[in-house]
């Protein structure tokens, strides 16, 4: 008897494993914190009848599993690029481009560092630029006024979204950099790595430096002449990012979801959670919250199905979020 019991036991198990769906998502370690949060709060919703995976292959190598139909929705710190909308075309993927929240990528020392608290624009590109590699080696190379020691450099790697908006912003061409630097898709990485040595400096998502501010110092960056600030160095916060002033480091974070994933009824409810609620967890896990007209808009181009994507397959360097909000998405 106490055998047989066992048995159904097993099979009603084997049953509700079965019965349960399971969302698929990938991409970019920026965005990955809140879509976390968003996954752990409606699976508590759904009474763990829906599972959502959410994996971190950086904005890059998640597109290209979008692409190829093998997700159901895209992290992305960045927008769409020409390539990948190419291949989402090729392969009949199609997609609802919605902007979940705003973000800044801070660059940071080591708090040891007592010689540098702002850097320009003309500074980091001095530092990261394709013709710095094997050159630029040491902080007196960069200012004269800073010390003859080894420059040790820490960023993302060439699949992140990060990676791509930062080479945009700072040297004027996405993934234009030098290549001799320590680069991971994984933010923690580099924040250790910027922790342990006094000469480093590198570049993480602002989530990321608000969980380890004791760990790292942020420079104020000096935007040039196209920042709202008027050459006036600027420290990340959500002020600053929300009024545009922390310039060009500010920018709009994604999710994309697959045309044909919204038949299922756990992705559209997924989908519909996640605007409804970003408002408030956004915030819990260190990212600026778009105001809840932007959600209410995203909101509507999910229910008419708006397809396509607002921005050429590339980024718009600094774009502040009342002008992301006017934008019409094409196909």
């Amino acid at each position: 008897m106490k055998q047989l019991m066992i048995s159904a036991f097993v099979l009603l198990a084997g049953l509700s494993v079965k019965a349960q769906s399971t969302i698929k998502i990938d991409g970019s370690s920026t965005v990955f914190p809140i879509t976390e949060a968003m996954a752990e709060e409606f699976q508590a919703s759904q009474k763990n009848k829906v599972r959502v995976t959410v994996g971190i292959s950086g904005t890059g190598g998640g597109f290209k599993k979008f692409c190829r139909g093998e997700t159901d929705i895209q992290d992305a710190s960045r927008p769409i690029q020409t390539a990948e909308l190419e291949a989402c075309k090729k392969a009949g993927v199609r997609f609802i481009e919605l902007p979940i929240a705003y973000d800044a990528t801070v660059v940071v020392v080591n708090p040891k560092n007592d010689w540098v608290s702002e850097v320009t624009i003309d500074d980091l590109k001095k530092m990261w630029a394709p013709e710095a590699q094997g050159k630029v080696t040491k902080w007196k190379q960069v200012k004269d006024a800073w010390p003859n020691e080894n420059l040790k450099l820490f960023g993302a790697g060439s699949d992140s979204g990060t990676f791509d908006y930062f080479t945009e912003a700072i040297v004027g061409k996405a993934k234009s950099s030098r290549g001799d630097y320590t680069a991971s898709e994984d933010d923690n990485t580099l924040i250790t790595g910027v922790a342990n040595d006094k000469f480093a400096l590198g570049y993480v998502p602002l989530a990321y430096y608000a969980e380890n501010k004791g760990k790292l110092k942020a420079l104020a960056i000096i935007g040039g002449d196209k920042s709202p600030a008027k050459g006036k160095a600027v420290l990340p916060s959500k002020e600053t990012v929300e009024n545009g002033t922390y310039f060009p480091l500010s920018r709009p974070v994604f999710i994309y979801v697959s045309e044909a994933s919204l038949k299922k009824t756990e992705v559209a409810d997924f989908v519909k959670f996640y605007l409804k609620n970003a408002e408030k967890f956004v915030p819990e896990v260190k990212y600026v919250a778009l105001p809840k007209k932007a959600y209410e808009i995203g909101m509507e181009n999910l229910n008419k199905k708006k397809l396509g994507t607002v921005f050429a397959g590339h980024s718009d360097v600094g774009i502040r979020i009342e002008d992301l909000m006017k934008k019409e998405s094409k196909e």
